[in-house]
């Protein structure tokens, strides 16, 4: 049902039609007014997000109680990734500053359709390989 707009999501660039299928299977779309809170710094993740329409804005408190902005993010922006594999707190808070549509992916059924589909798996930490890599080749050429 959501296949074509997860399948823009660098995250599941690399799957094939069925394993979209069947991570799609486990999307809910979700209605967020504006100034409402989708996540929240601190608080336990429970699932990706994955913005359909709308823009929020995402901040991360730091360690000396500054706020630090991260941007605007718009249609096709994903939002809580890592909640899928870690089982840690949000490390931002991310709110709609207009009326905002998302799809929601709970952890718990996302770890369902990994064990429905392994190659899933292997296929993400593929591409989470790519993206250490690529990290690790912008610090160095910054340095």
């Amino acid at each position: 049902m959501y296949e074509d707009v997860i399948a823009q999501v660098p995250l599941f660039s690399d799957l094939t039609r069925r394993e979209l299928q069947i991570v799609s299977a486990n999307c809910r779309e979700r209605e967020y007014p504006a100034g409402a809170t989708l996540l929240r710094q601190g608080e336990t993740g429970v699932g990706l997000y994955i913005v359909t329409s709308g823009k929020v804005h995402v901040t991360q408190e730091t360690r000396t109680g500054e706020t630090r902005d991260l941007g605007t993010f718009e249609r096709g922006s994903v939002l809580g990734e890592m909640s899928l594999l870690d089982d840690l707190p949000r490390t931002a808070t991310v709110i709609a500053i207009e009326p905002t549509r998302a799809l929601v992916m709970p952890v718990w059924d996302f770890r369902a359709a990994l064990r429905e589909s392994p190659d899933i798996a292997i296929k993400l930490l593929a591409v989470l390989s790519r993206r250490i890599r690529q990290h690790e080749l912008n610090a160095t050429a910054s340095d």
